[in-house]
């Protein structure tokens, strides 16, 4: 795993500000935004589930890939061109994600 990824990851999941290079985790009042290269790729809400949303905003990278996949409980897995998530076939589309 690259040092920018975990650095952004924890910031992520601590609700921290974070601004690297090509990563920023963002904290609003209710959610806390990871973005790479600007693009919204996972929030998590600030209720009491810490509800985790997912998209990979139409990049198949293995950038976008691997900063996910340094999230807690994804795991994504690329087979003949598609994406499985969690070992379901995903689209890429913004989805809940259970912790």
């Amino acid at each position: 795993m690259r040092l920018i990824t975990k650095q952004a990851i924890e910031a992520f999941m601590d609700a921290r500000p974070f601004k690297k290079s090509n990563m920023q985790v963002e904290v609003q009042p209710n959610v806390t935004i990871l973005r790479l290269f600007g693009h919204a790729i996972a929030y998590r809400y600030n209720d009491p589930d810490k509800t985790l949303s997912i998209s990979n905003c139409g990049w198949q990278t293995n950038t976008t890939k691997e900063r996910l996949n340094a999230i807690p409980g994804v795991s994504i897995q690329q087979k003949n061109w598609e994406w499985y998530l969690n070992g379901e076939k995903w689209n890429g589309n913004l989805i809940d994600v259970k912790l």
